[in-house]
C-alpha cells in the first residue's frame, strides 16, 4: 500500500477514492498548510496530490524522498510545480485540465457583464443606502452586441469564452500560438492576430494564457496604453500575467474603460490602487468554484495520481 499525501481540503468523494487501495495523509484544516508543516508530511510519500496554494519545488520533491512517483495538481495551471525538478527525479506531474472550462469561462462572462453594465457599483450603492432614482443618464455602461472581444490565449477556456461572446452579438479576434482548428474558427467567426492588433481592436480583452516568464506582466502600461479608452481587461488566467500597479494608474487616469479580475498578482493581496477604484469588478478567484466541478477536478487528480501508482499512463500528464 502507497502512501497519498493531499495538501488541502478536497472534496470526500476524491479522499474515498484514493483510500480504497491507498493510505492517505489528507491536510484538513480550515487555512491553507504551513510550509514546515507540509515538508514533514510528505515526507516518504509516493504521491502529492497538491493544491495551487502550495509550491512544489526542489526542497519539498527533496524531503519527499526517490520514493515519490507523482505529483498530482487539483489544478489546470501548474505555475506552482517546478516540473523541470520532477522531471529530473523520474517525477510524473499531472494536472486537470478539460474540467474547468465551461465554469471559468462562465466567470470570465460574469465579469465581462459586471463591468461593462457597472453591476458591482450599482449594488454598491443600494448596499450603501444612498438616494438613487432611475435617470437616462444613471449608471450608463456599455453593451457586447457588435462590439470586439480579443481573446488572448486560445486554449479550451478561451474557446469556451468566445462561444459565450458569440452567443451575445460579439465579433472575436485571438492571439495564441497556433491556429485554432478550421471549423471551430468558422463557427465563431475568429481571426488570428498578433497581440498588438487584438488590443488596439477589442472592445474587451480577455485573458486565458497560461502563466510564466514570456508571460509575467505581459498585460503592462505599455499594452494598456495600446488598449482603447472605452476597452475593458479581463483575467481569469494567472494574476501576475498583468502588472497590477499599471492597470491600476490606467484604470485612474482612464486609460481604459474598466476591469474584471478573477487572480491577482500577490493572492490574496489585492494592490491598494485597485481598491479604491470604482470601475474594477474584484472576485477571489473563483473561476473553478462550483461544487461539480470542483469535485471533477478533484477526482481527476485522484485518477492521476493512482493510475501512476499503478504504473499506467495518467489521463493528464502535463508535457
Amino acid at each position: 500500500m502507497s502512501r497519498v499525501v493531499v495538501t488541502g481540503r478536497v472534496p470526500d468523494a476524491a479522499l474515498e477514492k484514493l483510500r480504497t487501495k491507498h493510505e492517505v495523509d489528507a491536510w484538513a484544516g480550515p487555512e491553507s498548510i504551513g510550509r514546515e508543516e507540509l515538508l514533514r508530511r510528505v515526507a516518504g510519500a509516493d504521491a502529492v496530490v497538491s493544491l495551487l496554494t502550495e509550491r512544489i519545488d526542489s526542497e519539498l520533491l527533496d524531503a519527499a524522498g526517490p520514493q515519490l512517483k507523482v505529483v498530482a495538481n487539483v489544478a489546470v495551471g501548474y505555475d506552482n510545480i517546478d516540473v523541470p525538478a520532477c522531471t529530473e527525479r523520474g517525477i510524473v506531474a499531472t494536472n486537470t485540465p478539460g474540467v474547468l472550462t465551461e465554469a471559468t469561462a462562465d466567470i470570465a462572462l460574469g465579469l465581462i457583464l459586471s463591468a461593462t453594465r457597472r453591476l458591482g457599483e450599482g449594488e454598491r450603492l443600494i448596499r450603501s443606502g444612498q438616494d438613487w432614482k432611475w435617470g437616462m443618464f444613471f449608471l450608463l455602461g456599455s453593451s457586447l452586441q457588435g462590439k470586439t472581444l480579443g481573446v488572448v490565449g486560445m486554449g479550451g477556456i478561451g474557446q469556451a469564452t468566445a462561444r459565450r461572446a458569440k452567443a451575445f452579438g460579439m465579433e472575436i479576434v485571438y492571439q495564441s500560438r497556433r491556429e485554432i482548428d478550421p471549423v471551430l474558427a468558422d463557427e465563431l467567426g475568429a481571426r488570428r492576430v498578433e497581440l498588438d492588433e487584438l488590443l488596439a481592436v477589442s472592445d474587451i480583452v480577455s485573458l486565458h494564457c497560461p502563466y510564466g516568464p514570456a508571460t509575467h506582466h505581459l498585460i503592462g502600461a505599455e499594452q494598456l496604453a495600446a488598449m482603447k479608452d472605452t476597452a475593458y481587461l479581463i483575467n481569469t488566467a494567472r494574476g501576475p500575467i498583468v502588472d497590477e500597479a499599471a492597470l491600476a494608474s490606467a484604470l485612474r487616469e482612464g486609460q481604459i474603460a474598466g476591469a474584471g479580475l478573477d487572480v491577482f498578482e500577490n493572492e490574496p493581496s489585492v494592490h491598494p490602487g485597485l481598491l479604491e477604484l470604482e470601475n474594477v469588478v474584484l472576485v477571489p478567484h473563483l473561476g473553478s468554484a462550483t461544487v461539480e466541478t470542483r469535485t471533477a477536478m478533484a477526482m481527476l487528480a485522484a485518477d492521476n495520481a493512482l493510475a501512476v501508482l499503478e504504473g499506467e499512463r495518467p489521463p493528464a500528464p502535463i508535457g
